[in-house]
């Protein structure tokens, strides 16, 4: 009887690889701006970016300050500092998160997602960059490792993480040419990639209990 092949999932060393291409490249600078935008959001509190590989904005690069930038690096994550998806950072320490496309390639996105809550403050905002698996931009990444997922998934998973999406993803970056496109729109459309944010709310562990009304049995006086 004949061994079963099992189709082995791409490594995600080999999906970041993508990135780094022409095609992977202009996708990462369609979404600068945004970068940029997302750093002004919280000024002064500490911030995480996570990038598929080694990204350089040159001379537009503004994300200055406390934060922490990481990047895929075979099972785990290197930049300023070499780990696993257990991040070096204490709960609830970080004003802003930001998951550009690392998502698209993790193995574990559901783990990931949960960590990047872990470290959002109450109030702070995840800022999910993935590749729109609707796109035309697809075929130049088909077979090369991403996997894509649509809006609806992400929300599903973001919430699982115990996070509140935005009711509305925004589309960024080319639709089939190989060129920047920075300008967003409403909904991923046909656009290579789109944005999810999604904000940390404090829940209380315990809810609190409505209290009963006093209800008067008929015939007696009222105090």
């Amino acid at each position: 009887m004949p061994i079963p092949v099992f189709r082995r999932q791409p490594a995600p060393a080999a999906a970041a690889a993508w990135f780094a291409c022409a095609a992977g490249q202009m996708v990462l600078a369609s979404e600068a701006e945004l970068l940029r935008t997302a750093a002004r959001e919280r000024p002064g509190q500490a911030s995480l970016w996570l990038q598929p590989g080694v990204i350089d904005l040159g001379e537009n690069d503004c994300l200055e300050g406390p934060g922490l930038r990481l990047h895929a690096a075979g099972a785990g994550f290197s930049g300023d500092v070499r780990c696993d998806l257990a991040l070096p950072l204490a709960s609830e320490s970080c004003g802003v998160v930001v998951v550009q496309h690392l998502a698209d390639i993790s193995t574990e996105p559901a783990a990931l997602l949960a960590e990047c809550a872990r470290v959002l403050v109450p109030g702070g905002r995840l800022w999910l960059l993935a590749l729109n698996p609707l796109a035309p931009y697809r075929l130049r990444w088909r077979g090369q490792g991403p996997r894509a997922a649509e809006p609806v998934t992400w929300r599903r998973r973001l919430r699982s993480a115990g996070l509140s999406p935005d009711p509305v993803s925004q589309g960024i970056g080319p639709v089939w040419a190989i060129s920047v496109n920075d300008q967003l729109q409403d909904g991923a459309g046909l656009r290579a990639a789109f944005l999810l944010r999604a904000e940390k709310r404090r829940i209380p562990m315990t809810p609190m209990r409505a209290s009963r009304k006093l209800q008067l049995q008929p015939g007696l006086p009222a105090a």
